[in-house]
């Protein structure tokens, strides 16, 4: 979610439609080994025999049989708890197609989304998988406020491209239209986020009198919340996350989009700098979705399929 650069792109550019109706359906992730006939394997999570690309992964993580997920797990459409406590999404759909390519399970765990890389770091988690923004900051572990190194960097498998919307109150645009017009404004965001820094770099650029103030939340709830009181003019979040929130909050009457996509930007999967042969299986296993079709299948799933890509690859943010 955090960009390094200031480009903002228009709409044209950007490549994710209005996130569609929610379906949880989700297939469960096998993982039994044993003497099974060719039909069965093909629907068991068996690492010596269904899971094509077991043997790409470390062998401790094999030896585990699961992969351990870093996420911020309120972040609908892309990851969010269902109204049961199910964790659900368009990522944790593409971790179970991954797991069954690797035959291991994937398991998400719950975390504030700017701490997230400092438990990759820490060893709490293997990857962090949660609508993250690959970008040359976040890969060389530099503060973009300060421009200082602030810890090792991560690579990147990246999988989908995705923008930054900004929506208001329905009814209520304040009139604006461009982040130039947030000038004299109070957005709310995600702390850590693209939105976050773009929301800064905004703040530097307007001028005196017309003050941007900006809140900054832990996760996206709490920011339309915020909305919804009247206690801000808009909120700044990625688009399908914007999205859904204009659909779906109030029954689509509470919010609505204002102006166009900014900062199209891939998203990753986050891995340590140390652990290649992990980020190589990711990456592999990905392409395998990619070109079986089952990945183009969980973006349409989620109406996300205008961010797909025809190729994953390591650290393409720039």
């Amino acid at each position: 979610m955090t960009a390094s650069s200031t480009r903002r792109t228009t709409a044209a550019r950007s490549r994710l439609a209005a996130v569609g109706a929610i379906a949880v359906a989700g297939a469960l992730l096998l993982t039994g080994c044993g003497d099974q006939t060719k039909d069965k394997d093909k629907d068991s999570g068996s690492a010596s025999n269904s899971a094509p690309l077991a043997d790409k992964l470390p062998q401790d993580i094999r030896g585990k049989g699961k992969i351990r997920v870093g996420s911020d797990i309120a972040y609908a459409p892309v990851e969010y708890k269902d109204s049961s406590g199910k964790v659900v999404g368009l990522d944790p759909d593409l971790a179970e197609a991954l797991g069954k390519q690797l035959g291991v399970t994937f398991e998400f765990q719950d975390g504030t989304f700017d701490a997230l890389l400092t438990g990759l770091r820490s060893d709490r988690y293997d990857i962090a998988m949660s609508a993250m923004t690959d970008s040359k900051n976040r890969q060389e572990g530099i503060d973009p406020d300060t421009g200082k190194h602030v810890g090792e960097g991560v690579d990147f498998v990246d999988y989908l491209t995705a923008g930054v919307s900004i929506y208001t109150r329905k009814g209520d645009t304040e009139g604006i239209k461009t982040w130039d017009d947030l000038c004299g404004k109070k957005l709310a965001v995600q702390r850590g986020t693209t939105s976050d820094d773009l929301a800064k770099q905004q703040a530097k650029k307007c001028p005196k009198g017309k003050k941007l103030s900006i809140e900054a939340f832990d996760d996206n709830q709490q920011a339309q919340t915020r909305l919804r009181s009247g206690g801000v003019d808009a909120v700044s979040a990625d688009f399908p996350v914007a999205a859904y929130a204009v659909k779906t909050s109030g029954g689509g009457k509470d919010f609505e989009l204002v102006g166009e996509q900014v900062e199209a930007a891939p998203y990753g999967i986050a891995v340590s700098k140390e652990e290649t042969q992990l980020r190589d299986a990711l990456q592999a296993a990905m392409n395998a979705l990619i070109k079986n079709g089952e990945y183009q299948k969980i973006l349409e799933k989620w109406g996300a399929q205008d961010g797909a890509v025809k190729e994953s690859v390591i650290n393409g943010g720039k």
